[in-house]
């Protein structure tokens, strides 16, 4: 698999955040055919980091209702990375807008 189609973005939310701060953990959602060996070499060849370890779930897409239509919101896969002490990826260290 091409580690340019691994990753598809960040995951950022306040729980992921105090994670993030915490435990060095950051998130994002992946191809569904991804690996996590997959994620950990894209990972640290695009972001330059070492990564301890990496755990993944796929989220199941909530059912979200319009009016009388219902429709389904898509299924995802989502990595949490954790990196070695003293890294970090700068794409997430941005200053609150």
């Amino acid at each position: 698999m091409n580690l340019n189609d691994v990753i598809k973005g960040p995951l950022i939310t306040e729980k992921l955040d105090k994670a993030r701060e915490k435990f060095r953990q950051y998130s994002f959602i992946v191809d569904r055919k991804a690996t996590k060996h997959d994620v950990a070499r894209a990972v640290e060849t695009l972001f330059k980091v070492t990564v301890e370890g990496v755990n993944t779930n796929i989220v199941r897409g909530k059912i979200k209702r319009v009016g009388r239509s219902i429709g389904k919101r898509p299924n995802f896969k989502k990595a949490v990375v954790t990196l070695k002490q003293g890294d970090s990826i700068e794409l997430f260290e941005g200053g609150a807008a």
